[in-house]
């Protein structure tokens, strides 16, 4: 099986650097200026895409709450959704990951979570569940219920 990585940009050059899963929370080097990438200043800006396999390591190893958007193609609330989301990931970087996993490709995990219905977001702290939001909120009140877990 393939390593899984995320994506961030280096704080010096701003270069594009893959940081494979297994190696998050630790120190490491941009490809591009070899400036250090520190273990606390990982951020995606855009929602991380995951799949079953990916899904327990990201969420259990980032170093900061990750936000996991369950959602499906065919969803309209969800495509309204997924704007406010990547406003979300770049606001919010580096204190907040945006991941989302589509319920069509990757059913086994969303219902080891017991989705039932779309759009849902659920808040994960070192994998453990800590919150649960049902439906499509507009971005101010999604900032303020996840300010708890910032």
């Amino acid at each position: 099986m393939a390593e899984s990585y995320v994506h961030t940009t280096c704080p010096a050059c701003q270069a594009r650097n893959r940081i494979p899963i297994a190696r998050l929370g630790q120190v490491g080097r941009c490809g591009g200026c070899r400036a250090a990438l520190p273990a606390n200043a990982f951020h995606a800006e855009w929602p991380v895409e995951v799949t079953d396999g990916k899904f327990d390591a990201l969420t259990r190893l980032s170093p900061n709450p990750v936000l996991v958007d369950f959602w499906a193609p065919w969803c309209a609330p969800c495509r309204q959704l997924a704007p406010v989301l990547e406003e979300l990931a770049r606001e919010l970087a580096g204190r907040l990951l945006v991941a989302k996993l589509n319920t069509e490709e990757y059913p086994a995990t969303a219902a080891r979570f017991g989705v039932q219905s779309i759009p849902l977001l659920v808040v994960l702290r070192s994998g453990l569940e800590v919150d649960r939001i049902v439906g499509a909120l507009p971005l101010p009140a999604l900032r303020e219920r996840l300010r708890a877990w910032l």
